[in-house]
């Protein structure tokens, strides 16, 4: 997916809003996957980033933008292992979401944590018709599989094999926040 931050008019204020909903997890080694043009690498060490797309011309972007940071086109083909993982507005672009979390959970270090925001179900209309006239990407719109909520998210979570330890909605309750954990991994339980 191409990046798609500035294809709308509130765009980049949503990207910023999503930042900051995630700003306080941030810790370890930091997958960004879906990174797009790498903006979140701007509050990670370069040690302790890498960021990863599937558009060419995205990833190029970002490292122009951070050279010091790494940044790879596809997947990760390595057995690295990170402490946070962020997913910023793409689990809805998933088609079998519990199988792709499934799979980002076995790159997660002992007690580490999966961080995505995702758009509430119950903004689909507004963001759809914001998508429209302008307001939001188009484009990120059309390629939307599905609005997951809270319900949903820990049904995926436990076929997964991950929980949810931390949930809050932001953005007017437009927008929600995940923190997901390995079932079986050693970190905190309880959430923050």
């Amino acid at each position: 997916m191409a990046d798609q931050s500035n294809q709308g008019l509130l765009s980049s204020f949503l990207r910023q809003r999503r930042f900051n909903a995630v700003r306080r997890h941030l810790r370890g080694q930091v997958l960004d996957y879906g990174c797009a043009s790498g903006s979140l690498a701007a509050m990670v060490d370069a040690g302790n980033y890498l960021g990863v797309d599937i558009d060419a011309g995205t990833i190029e972007s970002a490292r122009r933008r951070f050279p010091r940071h790494q940044f790879l086109l596809g997947g990760i083909d390595d057995g690295r292992r990170f402490d946070t993982v962020v997913l910023l507005a793409l689990i809805e672009h998933v088609k079998q979401p519990a199988t792709f979390l499934a799979g980002l959970a076995q790159r997660l270090a002992p007690g580490g944590r999966i961080v995505m925001t995702t758009p509430h179900p119950a903004f689909r209309r507004v963001h759809d018709w914001g998508a429209r006239i302008g307001l939001f990407s188009a484009a990120a719109a059309e390629e939307h599989e599905s609005f997951l909520g809270l319900k949903e998210v820990q049904a995926i979570a436990a076929e997964a094999e991950i929980r949810l330890v931390d949930y809050r909605r932001f953005l007017f309750g437009a927008n929600q926040l995940f923190v997901l954990e390995s079932v079986s991994g050693s970190g905190r339980r309880e959430a923050e």
